[in-house]
């Protein structure tokens, strides 16, 4: 299941979807904001996304996570609007009976999702700001 929201991510509930009692490994990645990049204070993060396109691909990013491991389930959620420092901007969650397979699919997931998603970050200085794209991060 994938989502895009506007409001804080419930890390716990993200957890709790992907559960089930045949599963022997979850894995989890958060990515959360930074207090710096490129050597600047950064005071908040705002994200941008193309939804319908973005939903799109994380569709199938999911769908090929599927086909690739035999994995129970998954779980991806990318808000976007302004994150401050230290909440998660994005989530992905992935259970399978075994653990090699949680872990192999979820660095596969966000890796992908980071190249080819269209969601762009725009880093807050306190003296400007500056948009990222997907490709650069």
């Amino acid at each position: 299941m994938i989502k895009i929201v506007k409001v804080k991510i419930n890390i716990e509930e993200v957890l709790d979807s992907v559960g089930d009692p045949s599963v022997g490994g979850t894995d989890v990645f958060i990515g959360t904001t930074r207090n710096h990049s490129h050597g600047k204070a950064i005071l908040s993060i705002e994200y941008e996304a193309y939804e319908p396109m973005a939903s799109k691909l994380l569709d199938g990013l999911e769908t090929e996570a599927h086909r690739r491991w035999p994995l129970k389930k998954i779980m991806i959620v990318h808000r976007v609007g302004k994150v401050e420092i230290g909440e998660a901007s994005v989530v992905i969650a992935v259970s399978s009976i075994h653990r090699k397979e949680a872990f192999e699919a979820c660095r596969y997931l966000i890796d992908t999702l980071k190249k080819s998603v269209p969601i762009w970050k725009k880093e807050v200085f306190a003296d400007g700001e500056e948009w990222v794209g997907a490709q650069e991060q």
